[in-house]
């Protein structure tokens, strides 16, 4: 599943010199690592329904245990880098994965091992993209140009990562083995060919942080409370269920192929929602809700087509709600990370981003949320309560939007690498 780094996190000092090509690619290459290792887990979770009869709830259990690794990991992933070094923090997450990849082979005989395993790659994908992304952007010979580089690298390794390891179990023998097996050995390459790239970053201490006053001031923002907050569970709320809840029920339209279609439609949603993003900047206007609305009205449309994906049984409506799906979610992390970007004072940041991570990773939860809720109401029904809370909370946002339109944000222009939230 997708991960984020933390706004404003990052190298407090950055080298003078930058480090080589070869470098930079073997640190993007362990991001792409950590998102591989983060969704594999997707269309594997087919093989486990059809093979060894795993339950919904099953399945979405061993889901939810990941977020309970990735989240302090984001938060802390940062803070430890600048402790212990970019390097040493990566490497050792990266052996991390590889263990969690290689306890998700025993899936079909130990049900601990499994949710070890996805507690562990959890922790491991949030330690690699906060302090991978920052180690990227030391070695870089431009803030903004690491940081884009950094959201290729961790969109490919999410988006790509559930694809390949779709084919893998679809067309090679021992399905739940093999795909876990080779991203195992991939994470170990980059592991030993990652011992040798230069730290790049002085660490002179801690970036002062805002009054007490600043920060209160932005986690109360009108514009934070009234469009940001309510609009940021659907960021991962989108993703969840285009790739999680959707697939299984079209399984039987698609049984011969079942874990490559899993992982087309994990690809499709992340690789569109990646696409779409600069689509929300260019939406986007300061005083103005219109690209979050646009964003909240995208998930909208994706939950209505999800329902109906499911009373049809159609697969091509799963890929089509994939689409709105994740374009909702990029256009919604895009929007409120600009939104935040303006509103917060340098120093608190890193207390908005915070606030603004924990809301938007609880959309992680709505995959467990919708079975526990599916003893009394069918899916459909469900998506479509979820697509009728999605339009009361965009109308509350637009009507706030209007009442707060002439109130000037803090920061009228942040950085580029401020706004980075790796997905």
């Amino acid at each position: 599943m997708t991960a984020v780094s933390a706004i404003g996190g990052g190298p407090s000092a950055t080298a003078a010199s930058t480090g080589s090509r070869a470098d930079r690619v073997l640190v993007a290459a362990a991001l792409v690592a950590a998102g591989w290792g983060a969704n594999q887990f997707t269309p594997l979770s087919v093989v486990y329904r059809l093979e060894a009869g795993w339950s919904t709830m099953s399945v979405v259990l061993v889901f939810t245990t990941y977020l309970a690794g990735l989240v302090p990991a984001l938060l802390l992933g940062c803070r430890a880098a600048d402790r212990f070094g970019h390097r040493r923090v990566v490497r050792s997450a990266l052996a991390v994965t590889v263990a969690g990849s290689l306890l998700l082979t025993l899936a079909e005989v130990s049900g601990g091992a499994v949710f070890a395993s996805r507690l562990a790659t959890g922790v491991a994908a949030g330690l690699i993209v906060s302090a991978g992304a920052a180690w990227l952007r030391a070695l870089s010979p431009g803030q903004d140009r690491g940081a884009r580089f950094g959201v290729y690298a961790t969109g490919a390794g999410f988006a790509l990562g559930p694809l390949l390891a779709g084919t893998l179990a679809a067309w090679l023998p021992a399905p739940a083995v093999v795909p876990c097996l080779v991203h195992g050995g991939f994470a170990l390459l980059v592991l030993v060919l990652t011992a040798r790239i230069p730290e790049m970053c002085s660490i002179p201490g801690p970036p002062p942080a805002a009054p007490a006053g600043d920060r209160w001031s932005a986690i109360t923002h009108p514009r934070f409370v009234g469009i940001v907050l309510p609009a940021s569970p659907a960021i991962f709320a989108a993703v969840t269920v285009s790739y999680v809840v959707l697939p299984p029920f079209v399984l039987d339209r698609v049984r011969d192929q079942a874990p490559l279609f899993s992982g087309v439609v994990a690809a499709l949603t992340l690789l569109v929602g990646l696409a779409v993003q600069p689509l929300a900047a260019r939406i986007d206007r300061p005083g103005s809700a219109r690209a979050t609305l646009v964003a909240m009205a995208t998930v909208v449309v994706g939950l209505l087509v999800g329902a109906l994906a499911i009373e049809a049984v159609s697969p091509l409506l799963v890929l089509a709600a994939a689409v709105f799906l994740g374009a909702g979610y990029g256009l919604t992390l895009e929007s409120g990370l600009a939104e935040i970007g303006r509103l917060a004072p340098p120093g608190a940041l890193p207390t908005v981003s915070a606030l603004f991570q924990g809301v938007a990773h609880s959309g992680f939860l709505a995959p467990l949320l919708l079975a526990v809720m599916a003893r009394s109401a069918s899916y459909p029904e469900l998506l479509g309560g979820l697509a009728l809370i999605g339009f009361i909370l965009l109308i509350g946002a637009a009507v706030h939007a209007a009442r707060h339109a002439h109130q000037d944000p803090a920061r009228p222009d942040p950085t580029p690498q401020e706004l980075t939230w790796d997905e």
